[in-house]
């Protein structure tokens, strides 16, 4: 974390001028292009279709491992997090969060509205968003995943936002939830086509959900049945 402390006073510059706001997803791929090279960890990226600059996205990855917060740092556009209010309590990290992303408390459904209409004003400013559908990370056999929840989704078909679906494959297996010692092993994560919404089509909530399951489960097998 000595690379996010470096980087905290330009973080901290952002939040304090509203107007450099947008530069917050630059120091976020700044900083993973530095934390990954200095604990000697291999990160590849991959995309599989050329995303639109112009546009913005809902980027939605699997999630069994904290490492994949910072790891989706590197998601190409003017992005904010999604995300459980728990990260707040994490110094100055959680305060950089709560500042510069939408936080919720799933416990409380004030706080899920609040969360959605602060996602869909973030949508209609051209941001893009990163979410995880699974809504944390609960899957008890990884890297089986867990039911997706539906706002990602349901953000997606009010504002004809097209989905990325994102693959990170092997955090679970570097740093598995629940503990503090790393396997060490190269990383990856896979921005796959974006899901696009088309108004001429009717698509409902539960299609766009096995739509996004099918691609993530898929390159799951692919990758770790390649390492095999």
């Amino acid at each position: 974390m000595a690379s996010f402390f470096i980087l905290f006073p330009f973080f901290l510059l952002v939040i304090l001028v509203p107007k450099w706001e947008k530069y917050h997803a630059s120091l976020n791929r700044i900083w993973v292009k530095i934390y990954f090279p200095l604990i000697f960890v291999p990160l590849y990226i991959r995309y599989e279709a050329k995303l639109d600059p112009s546009k913005n996205y809902i980027f939605a990855p699997n999630h069994f491992s904290y490492l994949d917060i910072p790891i989706m740092g590197v998601a190409p556009t003017h992005y904010k997090f999604v995300g459980k209010n728990s990260m707040e309590s994490i110094p100055l990290f959680g305060y950089m969060y709560k500042k510069l992303h939408i936080t919720v408390d799933r416990a409380s459904l004030a706080s899920k509205k609040r969360t959605m209409e602060r996602a869909r004003h973030a949508l209609d400013k051209g941001q893009s968003l990163i979410i995880f559908p699974e809504g944390g990370i609960l899957s008890k056999h990884p890297p089986q995943l867990s039911a997706p929840k539906n706002g990602a989704f349901k953000l997606a078909l009010e504002k004809q936002i097209s989905i990325v679906p994102v693959t990170i494959p092997f955090n679970w297996i570097f740093l598995p939830d629940g503990s503090t010692k790393a396997t060490r092993r190269s990383l990856k994560v896979i921005f796959h086509k974006p899901i696009e919404i088309d108004p001429k089509e009717s698509v409902n909530m539960e299609e766009l959900k096995n739509k996004w399951v099918q691609v993530i489960t898929n390159e799951l097998k692919k990758e770790l049945n390649s390492t095999k």
